[in-house]
């Protein structure tokens, strides 16, 4: 509500005083002379002031100035220009120029400042039913320092008489001044209530306007509640007769005041008015917060029918109540409940899952359909109930029981789980992951779980990725050296498969996934022959020999001669067969590689499920992370003693892609999606801690990520540039962005549903169109390119730059069109290029790519790639520049096709370039993915979907062209 442009006015020499109104936002400030002199200022009103003299209050009438509190602001903070802290409010340090009682007022604004910018302001309804802000919450160090400010106001600075009557009078006997604590805290109310209005009109509490709002009192006054008293209930215990059989039990209200750490009063203290620290004017807002607690336990309503809320006598069920789902739902509302020393609660209970014999058989013993037992543990002071005490507490009728010299409360769930220790029967995969979290869902509800025997000793094994100590070298026939992190790699993901499990190795790209994947056939082929006696005249790993089998590897059609080249590099004479295009069989298959892309797998995943798979792969896993796509489901029907998964991105957009890849590598571990989204990723994705570090415990032993920028990983790896260019769109560009925005918003206020999503995301894309080139937009056919574009003469110019250095570029773009018209525009400024883009067969990819890496003399040293086709798998190190033509909106996405250059054998330092175009949607995205903003956090969440989510006026904000 502030102005910049709000009016200055001197006020030297001139006292002010603090005129409150309702709604406080109305206040004003008037500013009067001591001397009786008129201020300098046209204007001026006649205003009876009271002043102590000589022990006395008298008052006169004065000229003043009286000026609206948004219009006083900045002159008060001239009146107050340090900000030293608390003790200059009281040695007035200041400008010479200001009075005392106007420098005061300075200082108060300066703290209503501060609290508003920490967030200490409320909502509330003035005493005309009007919506309004106050200060608040305060703790006791703004306390202190408010009691400061009031002992340092200067009567002057309080000069208006009260109004309010004395000791019952009707009227006021004698002036008196006005409450200096009331007064002040009116003040920062009143700046509180001035500072969030940013428009004229508009909702309550965001308008100037008043608003008559009394159906939100009994709201706001909960809010004040809570800011000044917390309340809680204290659980006494009384002795019946011979002090041991019998006890009752009475919850007391406790009152602790929210100023004065440490002030806590019994109810009854407050309402007499015997509580220390405890004003008399605390009843209501304990009222306020005792009917909000009976509201989730309304064995509290009898506190509230009694002339003072002091004591309720509880009954056995109440006891049990408060202490099991009452006390939780209590503690949710901020009402605590303390129990008696003298009474043990520390009773407690785990789910104890699998049997005390260890394993024989560690491989087998998550096979099958085998069911694994929870049972229950109690366990008092930490120390396990014995059968007889079990015994005694199934059997007992209160929630009251004796136990070890001590009094015990039951929760009736403790006594049902004494009665029936096996709470039920789980799966394989259940089981583990009860084992790795600490925790298990039992009827619903999510309870502390340990494994035991076998079960124990599996997860010991596993909970450290980086701690597998085999193989302890790389394995024989390995034709290069695995760095140390690729040989730890090696390790873990063995330590996993000799164990029958799956994992998901999420190293960046270009960290050498494929060569670690290479070394792991091997390793299993050359202990299986280790193994077994081998048959004579035949070497290990080929036909008729003793093998492990053969490992399928299901990767992106690109991808295809690359694994078949590593492979040949890394494992001479290992077997490797494409199945791939019409002709494809798997006729004679017993070991090597088998390579497939997912379009093939889908097709012939029954095929595929007939033979005896030592390992099953999947490169680029997020391929399949939409577990209902029909390549998920099918690529689930192939089976193998393990199944490994390679991405560098497990999580592009939110945490059920991460579950796809890893249900289908550990089948069962996270359960079913429905049941993972609600004990896991709901939790997680909103912020929940304590979860987000039990579902790491439950994911890392199957998850192994690391990243370039990890100590130790790939020193070597040259420096990487990032640059954001701004680009200004062309006239052309600007017209058309401005029209399609006008036309798509006027049918999206007038669509709701599915319908109004569509409107959105087609806007979306006719916008990154336009901020291409208008020829895109258009689908002219024969188009002309140059100067009608920001982006594509930009482009011109970094290429002029790289083609003259000799060096090389990736240019991205998720258009095929878009890239057709840059190869186009290229081809006919002599500069050479080739576009790779889905379209294109396998054969012509692998001749593009060697093309470009193989021969570099002479070769087009621009690659133009459609980010959807080649932003992962590819080598294309012999770039040392990359450009992102238009924004994916996804910062993982666009990583990985950097990483095309960026990876293991570049030798050259890389710089990224994205083109953004100004005051558009791209440049307010782009600007959001660095800040990582609430709106950002939409689009990394959900992608583009998440802005069709949007409100009118928000999708108008970030559409809008700013010029």
């Amino acid at each position: 509500m502030l102005d910049d442009d709000t009016e200055m006015f001197p006020i030297a020499g001139l006292a002010a005083v603090f005129e409150a109104a309702d709604p406080p936002r109305a206040s004003h400030m008037v500013f009067w002379s001591p001397d009786g002199e008129a201020p300098a200022q046209a204007g001026t009103v006649g205003v009876t002031v009271a002043v102590p003299r000589d022990g006395a209050v008298t008052t006169t009438e004065v000229p003043a100035l009286r000026v609206p509190l948004v219009r006083a602001v900045p002159a008060l903070l001239r009146a107050d220009p340090v900000t030293d802290g608390v003790e200059d409010a009281v040695d007035g340090r200041a400008d010479d120029q200001a009075h005392p009682a106007a420098r005061f007022w300075g200082r108060a604004l300066r703290a209503a400042l501060g609290f508003v910018a920490e967030g200490r302001i409320r909502p509330t309804v003035t005493a005309g039913d009007l919506d309004a802000w106050r200060v608040g919450p305060l703790g006791p160090t703004h306390a202190e320092y408010l009691r400061q400010l009031v002992a340092a106001m200067p009567p002057e600075a309080r000069a208006i008489p009260s109004s309010d009557p004395v000791d019952g009078a009707s009227e006021p006997a004698d002036p008196v001044l006005p409450n200096a604590g009331a007064l002040l805290r009116a003040f920062l109310d009143a700046v509180a209530d001035v500072l969030p209005r940013e428009r004229t009109d508009g909702p309550p509490f965001a308008a100037a306007q008043a608003y008559h709002v009394p159906e939100l009192r009994d709201w706001a006054e909960n809010l004040a509640a809570e800011d000044e008293v917390q309340i809680s209930l204290r659980v006494d215990l009384g002795r019946g007769p011979g002090g041991s059989e019998q006890a009752d039990f009475h919850a007391v209200l406790q009152v602790h005041s929210r100023v004065e750490a440490g002030v806590v009063a019994e109810a009854a203290d407050v309402w007499r008015g015997t509580a220390p620290g405890m004003p008399a004017a605390s009843r209501e807002p304990v009222l306020v917060l005792l009917r909000r607690a009976a509201a989730v336990w309304p064995p509290l309503e009898e506190l509230l029918r009694g002339a003072v809320p002091d004591r309720l006598t509880l009954s056995d069920g109440e006891v049990a109540d408060l202490a099991g789902v009452a006390g939780e739902r209590l503690a949710r509302r901020g009402v605590a409940v303390h129990w008696p020393r003298e009474l043990a609660r520390d009773l407690t209970s785990t789910a104890e899952v699998g049997d005390h014999e260890p394993a024989a058989n560690l491989p087998s013993l998550l096979g099958g359909e085998r069911l694994f037992a929870v049972n229950w543990r109690l366990a008092l002071g930490g120390r396990r109930l014995t059968p007889t005490e079990l015994d005694q507490l199934a059997e007992a009728r209160r929630p009251l029981v004796r136990l070890r010299d001590q009094w015990v409360v039951v929760p009736p769930e403790f006594a049902r789980r004494a009665r029936e220790p096996e709470a039920k029967r789980i799966t394989a995969g259940e089981a583990l992951a009860a084992a790795l979290s600490g925790s298990a869902r039992v009827d619903g509800e999510t309870v502390e779980a340990v494994g035991i025997g076998a079960l124990r000793e599996l997860r010991d094994r596993i909970a450290d990725p980086e701690a597998a100590r085999t193989p302890h070298e790389q394995p024989t026939g390995l034709g290069a050296t695995l760095r140390d992190y690729q040989l730890r790699g090696l390790r873990w993901l063995n330590q996993l498969t000799s164990l029958g499990l799956g994992g998901c190795l999420a190293d960046d790209m270009g960290l050498g996934k494929t060569i670690t994947l290479i070394a792991l056939h091997l390793h299993r082929q050359n202990t299986t022959t280790a193994g077994r006696e081998a048959t004579p005249g035949v070497e290990s790993g080929t036909a008729g020999g003793t093998t492990a089998g053969p490992t399928l590897v299901v990767c992106p059609a690109s991808l295809l001669t690359n694994w078949e080249r590593e492979i040949h590099r890394f494992a001479p004479g290992v077997a490797v067969h494409r199945f791939h295009g019409p002709q494809r069989t798997l006729r004679d298959v017993t070991d090597g590689f088998v390579l497939t892309t997912y379009p093939t797998m889908r097709l012939d995943a029954e095929r595929l499920a007939e033979v005896s798979w030592s390992l099953v792969v999947t490169d680029e896993a997020q391929h399949v992370k939409n577990a209902k796509s029909a390549a998920a489901r099918e690529l689930r029907r192939i089976p193998g003693q393990a199944r490994v998964a390679l991405t560098g991105t497990p999580v592009e957009n939110n945490l059920s892609e991460l579950w796809a890849i890893l249900d289908w590598a550990v089948p069962g571990l996270l359960g079913s999606q429905n049941a993972f989204r609600q004990q896991w990723a709901s939790a997680v994705e909103g912020g929940d801690q304590e979860l987000a570090r039990r579902f790491a415990h439950l994911v890392r032993p199957f998850l192994l990520r690391r990243r370039k920028t990890d100590a130790g990983i790939a020193p070597e790896l040259p420096p990487k540039t990032e640059t954001s260019h701004p680009v200004a769109l062309s006239d052309e560009q600007a017209g058309l962005y401005e029209a399609a925005v006008r036309e798509s918003m006027e049918r999206i206020a007038e669509s709701s549903g599915m319908a109004r999503r569509g409107e959105i995301m087609r806007l979306l894309t006719s916008l990154k169109q336009i901020c291409n080139h208008p020829a895109q937009y258009l689908k002219e056919d024969t188009p002309v390119l140059p100067g009608r574009s920001g982006k594509v003469e930009l482009l011109d110019e970094l290429l002029d730059t790289i083609n003259a250095e000799g060096g090389a570029v990736l240019v991205f773009t998720q258009y095929v069109a878009m890239g057709r018209l840059l190869e186009r525009h290229l081809a006919a400024r002599g500069t050479a290029s080739q576009l790779l883009h889905g379209g294109l067969s396998v054969a012509e990819r692998d001749t593009m790519v060697r093309r470009f890496s193989e021969s570099p003399e002479g070769a087009a040293p621009v690659f133009l790639l459609s980010l959807k086709a080649a932003g992962t798998g590819l080598n294309l190190t012999r770039a040392d520049h990359v450009v992102h033509f238009d924004r994916w909106w996804n910062p993982a996405v666009e990583a990985q096709a950097t990483d095309r250059a960026h990876r293991i054998g570049q030798t050259r330092p890389v710089q990224v370039h994205r083109l953004v175009t100004e005051g558009t949607v791209e440049d307010r995205i782009a600007a959001m993915l660095e800040t990582k903003r609430d709106l950002a956090e939409a689009v990394l969440g959900s992608g583009e979907a998440g802005l069709s989510e949007l409100s009118d006026a928000d999708l108008a904000d970030l559409v809008n062209l700013r010029r």
